[in-house]
């Protein structure tokens, strides 16, 4: 692991959906992602604005993640689907995320971004 996979690490990182191209984000009540990271191993889950909650797992390979994704929407509806992100640093040191995903059983391409949150 080198010291840019050090700055990258995800563990305990929480970061929330500001756009997607697939639905509209409630910016007073986003989708909230929380990261854990090992080895190059990632997981996670996330609840918000249109999912009660979700959970994913993947890897990360220098700024780039691959990660598989299955939620519950509050409509009752199951969606899950695969996703591969790029990790972009702010100016201010936090982390984004850039991700482009596609459900499952959908042939379209979304693409949403996430900016690490700090504090609690």
């Amino acid at each position: 692991m080198n010291d840019n996979d050090l700055l990258l690490n995800l563990n305990d990182r929480r970061f929330v959906m500001v756009s997607s191209t697939a639905s509209a984000v409630d910016p007073e009540g986003p989708t909230e992602f929380t990261y854990r990271e090992s080895g190059g191993i990632i997981w996670g889950d996330y609840t918000g604005d249109t999912v009660v909650h979700g959970r994913f797992v993947g890897t990360r390979d220098g700024d780039r993640l691959e990660i598989t994704y299955v939620h519950l929407l509050k409509n009752g509806e199951r969606a899950s689907g695969q996703s591969g992100s790029r990790i972009e640093t702010f100016p201010d040191g936090r982390l984004r995320l850039v991700e482009e995903f596609q459900f499952a059983g959908d042939d379209a391409q979304h693409v949403s971004v996430c900016a690490e949150v700090t504090g609690t």
